[in-house]
């Protein structure tokens, strides 16, 4: 497990990724792209023709640090596979992930897809897209830190429960946030995670925790080196490494986690 297998890219690419591939203008060219498209008439209500036309902007004119149609697929089978009522993400950027999988937890009679976005530049263009593509009864946009929008969702009552949680934001802080939910009891037996560039940059702290057993966790707790954030060290996990790729081609890959049980 971990180690990618492909061995090509089968597909057209996103335009190189540069040194700097964000918060540099893009986002909102990439609103202009779309709605100055000759086709803008055929993407209203339709999803799939924004994530087309996004994909478009990034084969042709920049890089944007989307999950892509390829890893999408990944999770768009998981949520077709789980029927999650409740899916939340962690980085929505510009929406890709919103749209697709939105679309998708609405097909499977889900009830609301919660977009959790730091920067509000960024959350605009997510409205915005989410919007033409016919999304506003499914997909809520929450902007603010991660953190602090799970510690608020859970306070007022609005999230009680996460079946699926997808998670591409700033990598240092899968970890500690999907902590955060075990201690506000967000996350349970029958939760599941997609955790996506668990290559590409990588992310070992976060491999290492849903990969851990509960023994290994509470002897973290408990050695004298006491991590930040406890977390609820007695779910039990079982997890799996789906291969995918960037949209740029880089090789790169998804962990599926499930909460499978408690041990007391």
């Amino acid at each position: 497990m971990g180690k990618l297998e492909k061995a090509s890219f089968d597909g057209e690419a996103y335009q190189p990724q540069e040194e700097t591939y964000f918060n540099d203008g893009r986002e909102i060219a990439l609103l202009h792209f779309i709605y100055g498209h000759s086709r803008l008439e055929e993407m209203q209500g339709n999803p799939q023709k924004v994530l087309d036309a996004i994909d478009e902007y990034g084969r042709t004119q920049k890089y944007l640090m989307n999950i892509g149609e390829y890893k999408s697929k990944t999770v768009i089978d998981l949520i077709h596979k789980e029927r999650p009522q409740i899916m939340v993400e962690l980085g929505g950027y510009v929406g890709y992930s919103a749209v697709a999988f939105g679309a998708a937890l609405r097909d499977a009679g889900g009830k609301r897809y919660y977009s959790l976005e730091t920067n509000p530049e960024f959350a605009a263009v997510i409205l915005m897209l989410v919007d033409l593509a016919g999304l506003n009864d499914i997909v809520k946009v929450v902007v603010g830190s991660s953190t602090s929008s799970l510690e608020r969702l859970s306070k007022d009552g609005t999230l009680k429960h996460i079946d699926l949680l997808f998670l591409d934001h700033y990598k240092p802080a899968y970890t500690t946030d999907l902590k955060l939910c075990e201690e506000l009891g967000l996350v349970s037996v029958g939760s599941v995670y997609a955790a996506d560039n668990v290559v590409k940059p990588g992310n070992p702290p976060y491999l290492e925790y849903v990969r851990s057993t509960v023994e290994e966790k509470r002897h973290k707790i408990s050695d004298g080196n006491k991590p930040s954030s406890r977390g609820n060290p007695n779910l039990v996990y079982e997890s799996q490494f789906v291969e995918g790729w960037e949209p740029s081609g880089v090789p790169d890959a998804i962990e599926i986690t499930r909460c499978v049980g408690i041990e007391a």
